[in-house]
């Protein structure tokens, strides 16, 4: 049976120093596994990204690595993943996860994450796809981020509608119905039960 929705992951491959990023990671694993959903993401098993892998995988999830040649050892290629394509380049691997993807979230993480992420949206305000994007807010991670994000409209070099291409939540079973709903695609649990 196909999964119901797949949804790219975009996290850490460290776990980060605080405990609430690793346990917002196997929430959202957990969650996608639980709605019949697939998870993809960078198919590493170390940091969040393994956390979040792993997760999915014990809830009965397909999950989905991509990941490039030169990153195999860095980051230490899942090979538990239902399926791990290993391609040549960090475009290769975008692309692919893109195109597996009907949503995107961002778990805390770092540089890697945020070019990830900040790609998809700077495509989705081209209209080059019109898939749901989000921001999972752990432990306030992104705090400081969305200020600066804020102040760039105030500074006109965004407009709001940008800002509203994205959703924002730090309840991460409550955002990820959000996005799959907002794909149009179907899921078990209800949003006024989160």
């Amino acid at each position: 049976m196909p999964p119901a929705f797949s949804v790219c992951v975009y996290c850490g491959s460290r776990p980060g120093l605080d405990a609430r990023f690793t346990s917002a990671a196997l929430e959202v694993g957990r969650w996608i596994g639980q709605q019949g959903g697939q998870l993809v993401y960078g198919g590493g098993k170390s940091g969040l990204m393994g956390v979040v892998a792993d997760a999915a995988l014990a809830s009965g999830a397909r999950v989905v690595g991509v990941i490039p040649k030169a990153l195999v050892d860095k980051e230490l290629a899942h090979l538990g993943c239902t399926e791990l394509h290993i391609v040549d380049s960090m475009h290769d691997r975008k692309r692919m996860m893109a195109e597996r993807a009907d949503a995107f979230l961002a778990l805390p993480g770092g540089i890697g994450t945020l070019e990830e992420l900040f790609e998809v949206w700077t495509w989705r305000q081209l209209g080059y796809h019109d898939k749901p994007i989000g921001f999972l807010n752990a432990a306030g991670y992104y705090d400081k981020l969305l200020d600066f994000l804020a102040g760039a409209v105030d500074e006109q070099f965004m407009g709001g509608w940008q800002m509203d291409l994205i959703r924002r939540d730090t309840n991460a079973p409550r955002l990820l119905a959000q996005l799959v709903q907002a794909a149009g695609l179907s899921h078990t649990a209800r949003l006024d039960q989160i």
